[in-house]
């Protein structure tokens, strides 16, 4: 049994705090509205911007994992969440002389800036291109100078009950298919995610970093087309590479989650195959 706070208690962190509970710890769920927390999370109210707030934190954690989560695609909101809110959260914890075993920080793969559809994984250089990969990866330097026992996971993409974006494009024939180079996603269930995360968190010594994605990276038209296919729908649209809109998100590469499984984590959903179809199974039986 281990005293665990999930600072950021949202999509993933309730999927982590319904899991350890299950396992038997006392879980504290912090966010500023915590609500749809599972039976026996305790919540708690709290703003990681306002140091003021998390003058109350519960005593003699043992663990706490950092997974709070931008409010918007700006670069404001990410710093004001991911450098200032986790510099809030460990002044706090060093205030409250706390011995912690272990600081767990759910980070992103966008750190990595590659753009060639190469291989990456934890021991690849991280040059991010965005405002998002600078801001975490910066972030990600701060918690390693604190000198606390720590292991940051790099999620790829989360999708799962509620977050099915590709799969609705599908439905609705808004998926688009560009001719050119393959394009990757790397992607993760929200369900491994919290696998991951609860693994690392019962390891007696696990490393300091490990990419949290599935086994198979894949080029997005050919989960657009796997979709249309189990949904009976026809191939998305085809267009020219020409007339692809600007991303969001720059970055085209193929992470590895080898040091993972050599962890011994074993995942539900190995690809995009098995966590798409439990999710078109979730919504035939509603």
């Amino acid at each position: 049994m281990s005293r665990v706070l999930i600072a950021g208690c949202g999509y993933v962190g309730r999927a982590l705090a319904k899991t350890l509970c299950a396992s038997g710890d006392d879980v504290w769920g912090l966010s500023r509205t915590p609500t749809g927390l599972s039976e026996g999370v305790v919540p708690l109210a709290a703003d990681l911007r306002d140091p003021s707030s998390l003058s109350a934190l519960p005593a003699d954690l043992q663990t706490v994992v950092f997974a709070a989560a931008p409010g918007g695609f700006t670069e404001d909101t990410y710093r004001a969440t991911y450098l200032d809110g986790l510099k809030n959260l460990l002044d706090a914890l060093s205030d409250q002389h706390s011995s912690l075993r272990r600081f767990v920080m759910i980070s992103t793969t966008s750190v990595y800036g590659q753009d060639d559809g190469d291989w990456v994984d934890e021991a690849s250089p991280t040059e991010p291109q965005s405002f998002a990969g600078q801001t975490v990866l910066a972030a990600e330097n701060h918690l390693r100078s604190r000198g606390l026992p720590h292991t940051v996971v790099r999620l790829g993409g989360i999708y799962g009950p509620g977050r099915d974006r590709l799969l609705r494009m599908v439905r609705s024939k808004t998926a688009i298919c560009y001719d050119g180079p393959a394009r990757y996603i790397n992607r993760n269930h929200r369900d491994d995610c919290a696998g991951i995360l609860h693994h690392v968190i019962k390891m007696e010594e696990p490393a300091d970093l490990y990419l949290g994605v599935d086994s198979e990276p894949a080029d997005e038209r050919e989960v657009f087309r796997w979709l249309a296919q189990q949904l009976g729908l026809p191939e998305p649209e085809q267009r020219s590479s020409e007339e692809r809109p600007p991303r969001r998100r720059p970055g085209n590469k193929r992470c590895r989650n080898t040091r993972i499984l050599q962890a011994g984590y074993s995942f539900q959903h190995p690809t995009y195959r098995e966590g798409f179809s439990a999710l078109l199974q979730d919504s035939e039986s509603n």
